[in-house]
């Protein structure tokens, strides 16, 4: 698949590493917030002990609502999490993405990570369990997409080629270049590959800066969604 845009030469943003991009949102974001000194009291414990309980057991009545090719989304409790979640324009609940993949009865979520929880920066195939669990996350929903089996099972295909190419993760945010993704261009890149472009997505816009939000996934109009969860 071949994509184009427009030259970003005049837009110094792409040589940005993604800390700086981060602190940067992030600043703006909460520069006039002030914080009280956080105490963590037995009684928490105990409350976010059953809450993971709770959350796990959601995680696990979900697998039955999943297909192979489902948009899989999930929102990080960390300062990088709530950073990437400011790049959506529309429907900021969401910070990550990847496509779920239906393998021996067991689901695996497919993803592009970068950061210290994916050391080698490789695209991952985590288990469902590993993707949306509530130690870092906070919620997770699943979405699907209106298209024909043909078209679904060359996603699959599309997604395990990235997977097995061992693509590192683009800390650059580069949209023009493939041999790099971050989270939502995996996703975005797969979908139109696996459908032949009949997927198009909204690119979104900071300046210059073209990219894909989590949310130009899951809202665009041939996308359901399925469920959302937020752990409590």
């Amino acid at each position: 698949m071949k994509i184009v845009h427009k030259p970003l030469n005049q837009f110094p943003f792409k040589r940005w590493h993604l800390c700086y991009l981060l602190f940067f949102l992030f600043a703006c974001k909460q520069k006039n917030n002030h914080y009280n000194q956080l105490i963590i009291t037995a009684e928490d414990s105990i409350a976010e002990t059953q809450m993971i309980a709770r959350a796990f057991a959601e995680i696990e009545n979900t697998k039955k609502l999943i297909h192979s090719g489902d948009l899989i989304t999930r929102t990080g409790n960390d300062f990088t999490s709530e950073s990437l979640r400011q790049l959506n324009q529309k429907d900021k609940t969401y910070s990550h993405c990847g496509i779920a993949s239906i393998e021996n009865d067991s689901i695996f979520v497919y993803h592009a990570l970068g950061g210290e929880f994916n050391p080698d920066q490789k695209i991952r195939r985590d288990p469902l369990e590993i993707f949306s669990e509530p130690y870092s996350n906070r919620g997770i929903g699943i979405f699907r997409f209106r298209i024909n089996e043909t078209d679904n099972q060359n996603i699959i295909k599309a997604v395990k080629k990235l997977y097995d190419a061992g693509l590192m993760f683009d800390m650059k945010f580069d949209l023009k270049t493939d041999d790099r993704l971050y989270c939502a261009e995996f996703v975005y890149k797969s979908y139109r590959t696996g459908t032949s472009d009949k997927l198009q997505f909204n690119i979104s816009h900071i300046n210059e800066f073209a990219f894909v939000g989590v949310d130009d996934l899951f809202l665009h109009p041939l996308c359901t969604e399925q469920k959302r969860i937020l752990y409590k």
